[in-house]
């Protein structure tokens, strides 16, 4: 137990190291920098020689945190068919019936997700 507790001495050396390192650089940076006059032009966000005007970021639609998502549910079902599809034919020697059992209620899950969202017209671009 002794010798397993001793192996993560390095990394929390390591760990230190750079807490010391990025904490001591801020301090050096605060401490050593250069404090000067600095007016509210210098200060002003240069944006190829037009005038800041507005906010600096703006707002995204609701519609575009939905496509978000969904890309993100097709790309879960791409991670998980990925490696069945590759593993499959050394695995039907076990079970086939199950293996594409499994395969089939997981489509069958993601098809009735898929056909929410064209109900719910997700899909619909031009709104």
């Amino acid at each position: 137990m002794e010798s397993q507790i001793a192996q993560y001495i390095p990394v929390l050396m390591l760990f230190g190291l750079a807490s010391a390192f990025a904490f001591g650089t801020l301090l050096f940076s605060a401490l050593a920098g250069k404090k000067g006059y600095r007016s509210r032009i210098k200060d002003t966000a240069y944006e190829c020689g037009m005038e800041p005007v507005g906010e600096g970021s703006a707002r995204f639609s609701v519609k575009f945190y939905l496509v978000a998502m969904l890309f993100i549910l097709f790309d879960v079902e791409v991670v998980f068919l990925y490696p069945w599809a590759v593993v499959y034919k050394d695995m039907l020697e076990q079970n086939a019936h199950l293996i594409f059992g499994s395969m089939m209620i997981f489509l069958l899950l993601f098809l009735v997700g898929f056909v929410y969202e064209i109900k719910k017209k997700a899909f619909d671009w031009k709104s």
